[in-house]
């Protein structure tokens, strides 16, 4: 038996700008990363002790809004401005 396979979906990619718009400020993302990244990526942000895993919580358009050592803590964080969010890997 010889079955035609599907053609899969292609889905276009969403560009910052579509993606800050399609938040529309409901829509955040999570993102974990290393402590000792944060500073070059963030430099606002506090000194953090290094060798932690940390979160940081993003409005859609990628503003920071939140950095934490805690999964659970970014989650409540996201809740306290009223954000859907999704993790970045």
């Amino acid at each position: 038996m010889n079955r035609a396979r599907k053609p899969e979906t292609q889905y276009p990619l969403m560009s910052p700008t579509a993606f800050a718009a399609y938040g529309g400020g409901a829509v955040g993302y999570v993102r974990a990363m290393r402590s000792e990244d944060v500073a070059s990526l963030y430099p606002q942000a506090p000194p953090l002790i290094p060798g932690l895993t940390v979160f940081v919580l993003h409005a859609a358009d990628g503003t920071p809004l939140s950095i934490t050592d805690s999964f659970d803590e970014i989650v409540r964080a996201a809740d306290s401005h009223a954000l859907e969010t999704m993790s970045v890997h």
